[in-house]
């Protein structure tokens, strides 16, 4: 089951909009504007918590400000164990509702609130939750690239870096499990688990647009390169890996890899952590464009995108606009799901 395409559609049309009409920022705007979040970071006794897969301007600046870049798991313990009153969250929204969920006494900013994912917009929580109304029998267990409202419908929350481990352990239990957003990564988790899973079928417009055919070209050129694969890419892709994992677990393989080429199959934005991982490796970007391919990312979220220097500079002057909020009634089941999740990451460790 899906959604309408429109929202999604609408939506990714704006972003790429946006991303099209964006002018390159002078060195001199850049460095005032960095001046500027630092001195409101201060003021306001707040931190900056970027993702992977945002502008290397960004990561930079929550590194030198002590803030954190990570993935999506990493961002939300961050937050929670942060002493910052003000948490200042670039990525895409259900980011930024994950930290809200998990620090609800905290204000939570975002540089922009349009800042989305084709999975959260690809699965509505109503039409979600009739969804699970069909297979009462099964653990709902869903992707972090959700809203809060579907975060409080699941059981489990995972992010790619345990979502392998805890079906596994629910499938030891003997429990069948209700899959959503992520398809790809659906099918990979029952994959390496066996579990019986039923799948919502969403996709995400970066990871969905590799393909075989052009990684295996791209091997043709690079023989000795490794292939690091996102588990959100399609079957055919991951088929082609040598490493697949999350951002994080990337990031590992290829300090771990021999090899002294990597070709990447996720958002290039990775490419600021994995190079500080490996100064003298050669990065190189699965391709997305030719035949067969939309290209509508360019192995670059266009909302991941939006989290720029001159939205930031602004995000204490708009605040009431760019401020996270999620119902108490939704935040509570949400925060359920989401402690359960990190409870058995603990456990794992």
């Amino acid at each position: 089951m899906n959604a309408t395409a429109q929202p999604l559609s609408e939506a990714l049309s704006n972003a790429l909009t946006l991303r099209e009409q964006a002018s390159p920022l002078s060195s001199e705007d850049q460095a005032d504007f960095i001046l500027r979040i630092k001195e409101q970071l201060k003021q306001h006794n707040a931190v900056l918590i970027a993702h992977y897969y945002t502008d290397p301007v960004v990561q930079a600046l929550a590194e030198e400000t002590g803030g954190c870049v990570s993935d999506s798991l990493e961002m939300a313990r961050f937050g929670a164990e942060s002493d910052a009153s003000t948490l200042v969250v670039c990525g895409v929204k259900f980011m930024g509702e994950t930290a809200k969920i998990l620090s609800p006494e905290k204000r939570v900013l975002m540089p922009t609130l349009e800042a989305t994912c084709s999975l959260d917009l690809g699965c509505p929580a109503e039409e979600f939750s009739t969804f699970c109304d069909l297979y009462p029998e099964r653990e709902i267990v869903v992707y972090a690239n959700t809203s809060a409202a579907v975060k409080a419908r699941a059981d489990w929350v995972v992010t790619s870096s345990i979502a392998v481990d805890l079906v596994d352990y629910l499938d030891a239990e003997g429990k069948k499990i209700l899959w959503a957003p992520d398809r790809y990564l659906g099918d990979y988790v029952q994959k390496q688990t066996g579990a019986d899973m039923v799948m919502w079928q969403g996709s995400c417009i970066v990871h969905e647009e590799f393909k075989s055919k052009r990684i295996e070209e791209a091997k043709a050129v690079y023989p000795d390169a490794a292939v690091l694969v996102h588990p959100e890419s399609p079957e055919s892709v991951i088929a082609l890996a040598d490493a697949v994992g999350s951002t994080s677990q990337l990031i590992e393989a290829a300090r771990t890899l021999p090899n002294n080429k990597l070709i990447v199959a996720t958002d290039q934005g990775i490419f600021y952590k994995m190079q500080q991982a490996v100064p003298d490796k050669e990065l190189i970007i699965a391709p997305t464009a030719g035949e067969g391919a939309t290209c509508r990312s360019c192995a670059n979220c266009p909302w991941m995108a939006m989290n720029s220097l001159d939205q930031l500079q602004l995000v204490f002057e708009s605040s009431v606009a760019n401020e996270i909020f999620v119902p108490e009634d939704t935040a509570k089941l949400a925060r359920r799901s989401l402690q359960r999740m990190l409870d058995f990451r603990k456990s794992q460790v």
